[in-house]
């Protein structure tokens, strides 16, 4: 199997979204490629069609290529929960809670297990493969016992690209200091210098010295991209998204910041919306007046609905509803109901009877042990448009007492939708344009906007993968990886 590592100087350097352009164009050129990360962390997983998590970065870069995510991407996926712990889940399920020093002791040869039985499978479906490297090679202290980068390479018997992200600045100590510390640096066959801002000529002569000091190509310098529209693991992005949009007499949508946000990446598709601005709301004195409201996403239901509680929430979505498009996802949704119980905790929090927001007053909320972690695909009715739409659930509470269910697959409702209410723990809702523009349209029509053409909402795989190609030396890419084109 041919293919390319992607490792950096840092964490947040790029490497997920310049692995994601590599998975794009690849596939552009006809190549059965698929992405590979032997171990993440992160709470912002993704749900895979037979309900498996897996770390998202991966789950996004199998839509970059065009096929269904499996667990053989990321075979082991570290969720952190308090006290140092974090859940530990192998091939798409948990199977148990540890602290870091019983990980790196306990869990090292079934790691290694792991990554080899999953490249193993990727090998027999794939051509390519386009791996991710985690944080940095460069640390010394867990390099004898490490899970995801230079180990990676070699059972994966690839070269490696480094990245170095030129915003953070000292971008020739981290790569001159890191090809010191790594071990096999004679794996690392080129250079990729990212988020660059200005004069692209005016780091030719840093190219040069980087070149002959290295020994190692640079293959590319990619500017910084301000808005690529992908959706991004961690909570670095929340900032991005407000202030990356910005419309004078469009539409104004409101989003809830709770303290323990999860799942941001919900919103994201809004960005993609000439007409949208987007503007976070950490109190409810930020709220305002908006077109739309959104509570999102939380990985703590009833903590976050006590934080919007003490301020006074209930009365401003009381304010709000009918004229307002209020909108809850997942955890959001679940604020709705009248009721919340969670006697064992599995929230988080251990409460018998949690008064929620009512918005829904026939609806209960009870957390239990099992998480519903599931695909659906089914149809929306938006006033006179039916719409199909897919995604993921991945929750404790169990909904009873929803009335007017949002969305029908078969003969099962979910969710909730009546007099500009809406809520559904489906995740992915909105990144359907056809689903987005159902919604959105009688509020365009209220506020005299017209709707954008098809054509304006272009795919944002397509355009990163052309910005990140347009600016790399794509023939030398190809040589380092053996492939033809």
């Amino acid at each position: 199997m041919r293919g390319i590592m992607i490792q950096g100087t840092a964490s947040d350097v790029g490497k997920s979204m310049i692995c994601t352009a590599f998975c794009r164009i690849l596939s552009d050129k006809g190549f059965e490629v698929a992405p590979f990360k032997s171990q993440n962390m992160s709470n912002n997983s993704y749900v895979t069609v037979l309900g498996e998590e897996i770390g998202r970065a991966q789950g996004v870069q199998a839509e970059a290529a065009r096929i269904l995510a499996t667990v053989d991407m990321n075979p082991i996926l570290l969720k952190p929960e308090s006290g140092m712990k974090s859940q530990v889940i192998l091939f798409g399920k948990k199977i148990e809670t540890m602290d870091g020093m019983d990980y790196r002791a306990q869990f090292y040869e079934k790691g290694l297990a792991a990554i080899d039985h999953a490249l193993a499978n990727l090998k027999k479906n794939f051509t390519h493969l386009v791996i991710e490297g985690a944080g940095s090679p460069a640390e010394v202290n867990l390099n004898d016992r490490e899970l995801v980068n230079m180990t990676v390479a070699k059972r994966a018997d690839v070269p490696v690209i480094l990245v170095a992200d030129i915003e953070r600045g000292g971008v020739f100590a981290s790569i001159v200091g890191t090809l010191t510390l790594i071990p096999e640096k004679e794996r690392v066959k080129g250079l990729i210098i990212n988020k660059f801002r200005g004069d692209v000529q005016l780091f030719e002569e840093g190219i040069r010295f980087l070149e002959l000091y290295t020994g190692i190509p640079v293959l590319g310098v990619i500017p910084y991209m301000d808005s690529h529209e992908i959706e991004q693991e961690d909570s670095l992005g929340v900032e991005a998204v407000q202030r990356l949009s910005s419309v004078k007499g469009g539409i104004e949508l409101v989003i809830c910041r709770h303290p323990y946000i999860s799942n941001f990446t919900d919103v994201e598709p809004f960005l993609s919306e000439p007409d949208i601005t987007v503007r976070w709301a950490e109190t409810v004195e930020k709220i305002g007046q908006p077109d739309i409201l959104l509570l999102p996403g939380t990985k703590s239901t009833i903590a976050d609905l006590r934080y919007w509680k003490e301020q006074g929430l209930g009365t401003k979505l009381s304010e709000l509803h009918g004229n307002t498009w209020i909108v809850g996802l997942c955890g959001g949704f679940q604020m709705f109901a009248e009721t919340l119980t969670d006697p064992q905790g599995h929230d988080g929090t251990a409460v018998e009877n949690e008064e929620g927001f009512s918005m829904i007053p026939t609806m209960r909320v009870d957390f239990e042990k099992q998480k519903n972690v599931q695909r659906h695909r089914g149809t929306v009715k938006f006033a006179d448009v039916e719409v199909e739409v897919s995604g993921y659930e991945i929750h404790h509470g169990k909904v009873t007492g929803s009335d007017y269910p949002l969305m029908h697959y078969g003969d099962m409702g979910e969710g909730y939708f009546h007099n500009r209410l809406l809520g559904t723990h489906l995740h992915g809702f909105f990144r359907d344009l056809h689903c987005r523009t159902a919604f959105l349209a009688p509020i365009r029509k209220q506020k005299n906007l017209s709707t954008p053409s098809p054509e304006a909402v272009k795919d944002p795989f397509d355009r990163w993968a052309e910005h990140v190609k347009s600016h790399l030396d794509w023939q030398k890419v190809t040589e380092i990886m053996g492939t033809d084109q």
